[in-house]
């Protein structure tokens, strides 16, 4: 069994990695540190783990040796504790955002800090499987996507492949997400008496993750421009993107199929979901709480070239810890499903 060590886990991406690497057949968790809960057992903060573990968090500083090191760190601390962390595994998984941009001038414009190791961002490798598999199998240093972003990016990734994207108009998305993405640490915006009943856009503009979804996209330079919007609703678990493309030619709904057939047809956990009728004919997070499953769909606007894409998928799953642990399985040459091939799904 490798040994993994999970940085920064007392938090909802922490606990849901823990939760999947306790049934993973490769790997054994002994350690998991957590400067705020030192000392305490770990299923008493996680408590689905009981029975299924005894360790105890401990402080970033007693880290020991690993073969796989987890971090789970707010955004910002993995970067300044980079050397450390790769002294303490030969491979590094960062579930924050400091390693998924290329250019470090961007931090400062979209997380508000300088990069404390500008130089290391040449050697990370954007977490994203179905986009970078060949690379990731070479990596030592993975960036997981973030999860507004990795719905947004699978949800488009074959229309930007196959050239069908006008770069002239604006590509205009709006995201969907349950309280979970904003973590475990209380705050005035996830507070029950405020949330409870809510649907606000809490980012109309300027979202973070609208940086990763121009990178990943090539978009950068070359159009189109991204306009990016960031809903909370009231849910818990889950992210809904809404996408609006304006196609160069015009393709019908079968030519659009066989784009998307050709690019994911292999892929074990992107799904197609476009129903002619029914309930659930289009992509509905409440289906994928739990499991590593992205779900797009497609209806083309007969009244123009414009094309909507609904990706879905759970925020704390394929956005974070299984898209993390997809991402350890490719790296050691494991089946890409291990510890993932399941289903959790809630319905009704």
């Amino acid at each position: 069994m490798m040994r993994a060590a999970v940085v920064g886990g007392a938090g909802y991406a922490g606990g849901e990695l823990l939760r999947l690497l306790t049934g993973h057949p490769e790997c054994d968790v002994n350690q998991v540190t957590s400067e705020r809960l030192a000392g305490k057992r770990v299923d008493r903060v996680h408590p689905p783990l009981r029975g299924r573990t005894d360790l105890v968090f401990r402080d970033i500083d007693s880290l020991e040796p690993a073969d796989i090191v987890f971090a789970a760190l707010e955004h910002g601390e993995s970067s300044r504790r980079i050397d450390a962390l790769r002294a303490a595994a030969p491979l590094v998984i960062d579930m924050g955002a400091d390693f998924r941009l290329r250019d470090a001038a961007a931090y400062p414009q979209w997380y508000g800090w300088e990069h404390p190791r500008a130089e290391a961002l040449d050697a990370a490798v954007y977490g994203l499987a179905e986009l970078h598999r060949d690379a990731i199998r070479d990596a030592s240093l993975i960036a997981t996507g973030g999860c507004l972003a990795t719905a947004t990016i699978l949800g488009l990734w074959p229309l930007f492949q196959a050239g069908v994207v006008d770069r002239s108009v604006p590509l205009v998305m709006e995201a969907k997400t349950g309280s979970s993405a904003g973590g475990a640490q209380p705050r005035a915006s996830t507070h029950h008496a405020h949330r409870s009943g809510e649907m606000r856009s809490y980012a109309p503009a300027g979202h973070r993750h609208t940086a990763e979804i121009a990178q990943e996209l090539g978009c950068n330079g070359a159009g189109p421009v991204v306009a990016f919007s960031a809903t909370s609703v009231e849910a818990v678990r889950g992210v809904l993107v809404t996408a609006h493309v304006f196609l160069n030619d015009d393709l019908d709904e079968r030519a659009v199929w066989r784009l998307y057939r050709e690019r994911y047809t292999n892929e074990p956990f992107v799904r197609i979901v476009k129903a002619a009728s029914g309930l659930h004919r289009a992509p509905n997070p409440k289906l994928l709480s739990g499991t590593n499953y992205c779900d797009i769909g497609f209806e083309r606007d007969p009244n123009s070239r414009r094309l909507v894409v609904m990706s879905a998928l759970d925020n704390l799953v394929k956005g974070a810890a299984g898209q993390a642990v997809q991402n350890l399985n490719l790296a050691l040459g494991w089946p890409e499903t291990n510890g993932l091939d399941f289903l959790r799904g809630s319905h009704p």
